[in-house]
């Protein structure tokens, strides 16, 4: 998930980093084209970036707990099947290789060993496929409804604060900013506020 969740903020600040290029841009070739007065107000003109720490949001906003949490039950269920799959083909083997050992395996059962050896492989290949599919699906759902959340409560955060952009702070893409405009506490906070846990077990 962490990995899913960097990709993305990699991605939203990429963006971010065109948007206000592309606007510095068109405000300069605006203030060129009007007379100094224009000149004058477009410059000294507020412009608002606010940003929030995203390790801060996923340690702190419960709804990413509880997705952690699920997740990581999901994954224990996977691995749960899986080696009661795999246990079953091993007691099989054994089974098999014992009547071997012991001359009691005819040449007609053996073949028929092979082959209900080989069908239970691909069985569990199959359902292992199934398996890490549903969690992928189920991995991707969390963190689209996440991100979702995010960006809903951000937008109804903004009403007041009329922020230019509001962006996600990741180490390394951002070399310098300004904790007057971190609102990482009153994100979480009030995203806090607005989740409803879940009531599943």
């Amino acid at each position: 998930m962490k990995n899913g969740m960097l990709i993305w903020n990699i991605l939203l600040s990429l963006a971010a980093g065109y948007l206000l290029i592309t606007s510095f841009g068109s405000k300069t070739k605006s203030a060129t084209k009007g007379n100094a007065n224009n000149v004058e107000s477009n410059s000294t003109s507020e412009f608002k970036i606010a940003y929030f720490e995203m390790d801060s949001v996923a340690a702190n906003f419960e709804m990413v707990k509880e997705v952690k949490a699920e997740l990581s039950k999901k994954e224990q269920e996977v691995a749960n099947e899986l080696e009661r799959l795999g246990k079953n083909i091993q007691d099989k083997y054994v089974f098999y290789q014992n009547k071997m050992q012991a001359g009691t395996l005819t040449e007609e059962e053996s073949g028929r060993a092979s082959q209900e050896l080989e069908k239970l492989n691909e069985q569990m290949k199959a359902r292992k496929q199934q398996l890490d599919q549903d969690y992928f699906d189920l991995r991707t759902r969390k963190e689209t409804d996440i991100k979702s959340k995010i960006e809903n409560f951000c937008t109804e955060l903004n009403k007041e604060h009329k922020y230019n952009y509001i962006v996600s702070y990741e180490q390394g893409l951002f070399f310098y900013k300004d904790t007057a405009y971190n609102i990482t506490k009153e994100l979480v906070q009030g995203l806090n506020e607005k989740h409803k846990p879940s009531k599943k077990n």
